[in-house]
């Protein structure tokens, strides 16, 4: 096994071979994971709002679906990727406050999707909703994804 490569909060990062991408306590947040199953190249990303425009001041890029996903694949594809190759599995967007008419989690999730579809990226499998947080893991060796979820059982992606 390699490296276990933790990617925080606003974070988005990319490896290769054994390593394994981890982002923890995806409430509202969106984890969006790419993989290139011939360059063997993933690239997770921890997104917490849907729009630059929310926070124009603001100059983290993997903060925002609008901005995270299009950097994610530039950096990838400086690796060896293909666009044209890249799929992608993405987890959380959960409705963390249920007496909450913020509506975070799923404004996240439209806005991931939206992204990933103009990129033309494919949604391989997903996660989403619900009101519980959830632990996403990206395995580089075969792209894949494990949800864990306290009192769930393992999902595999």
């Amino acid at each position: 096994m390699g490296n276990v490569i933790a990617v925080g909060i606003s974070e988005a990062k990319i490896t290769t071979g054994d390593d394994i991408l981890v982002s923890y306590a995806l409430g509202s947040c969106i984890g969006t994971c790419l993989y290139d199953s011939t360059a063997k190249i993933i690239g997770l990303s921890h997104i917490l709002l849907p729009s630059s425009n929310l926070c124009p001041h603001d100059n983290n890029i993997y903060k925002f679906a609008d901005t995270a996903i299009k950097e994610l694949v530039e950096r990838m594809r400086a690796r060896g990727a293909s666009t044209s190759r890249i799929q992608a599995k993405i987890a959380g967007g959960a409705q963390m406050f249920l007496n909450s008419t913020m509506r975070i989690g799923d404004d996240n999730k439209k806005a991931v999707i939206n992204e990933l579809n103009m990129l033309g990226i494919r949604i391989i499998a997903a996660d989403v909703g619900e009101n519980y947080g959830r632990t996403m893991e990206c395995h580089a060796k075969d792209g894949k994804v494990f949800i864990k979820t306290i009192n769930k059982s393992i999902k595999v992606l």
